[in-house]
């Protein structure tokens, strides 16, 4: 999990099938030791994992990526410079133990990623 020590969720709100979170990223994490040394660049990888660990949080349920229709990574996280940024993700439950998600981060008029799939499962999260 990066939640807790890669980013911090520090205010969130699930409202009508759309959570808005406020996150704050750690810049000090031993990741960007590696990715990369003297100009650290938020994982692709990462920033997927902040969105399913956000909708885990709002929604209880734990979330297993079953396919992604749109990805895109439009811009990059310095941490140093986007220590905070937003996320938003729509989503909505069919009743097959799918969810449909839409979601992006972003802050002020950059927008860093964009992501449209479907996530299975709603079994309780394991703490």
């Amino acid at each position: 999990m990066l939640n807790g020590d890669f980013f911090h969720i520090l205010s969130m709100t699930d409202e009508q099938g759309t959570i808005s979170a406020m996150l704050e990223i750690n810049p000090a994490h031993k990741i960007f030791e590696g990715h990369f040394p003297g100009q650290p660049v938020v994982p692709g990888v990462c920033m997927m994992e902040m969105i399913k660990e956000i909708a885990e949080t709002a929604t209880g349920k734990e979330f297993f990526l079953q396919k992604a229709d749109m990805v895109k990574f439009l811009s990059v996280i310095d941490p140093l410079v986007s220590k905070q940024i937003q996320a938003k993700i729509k989503y909505e439950e069919d009743d097959n133990h799918t969810t449909k998600f839409e979601a992006s981060l972003f802050n002020d008029n950059i927008i860093y990623l964009k992501f449209k799939g479907e996530y299975a499962g709603e079994y309780p999260v394991v703490a």
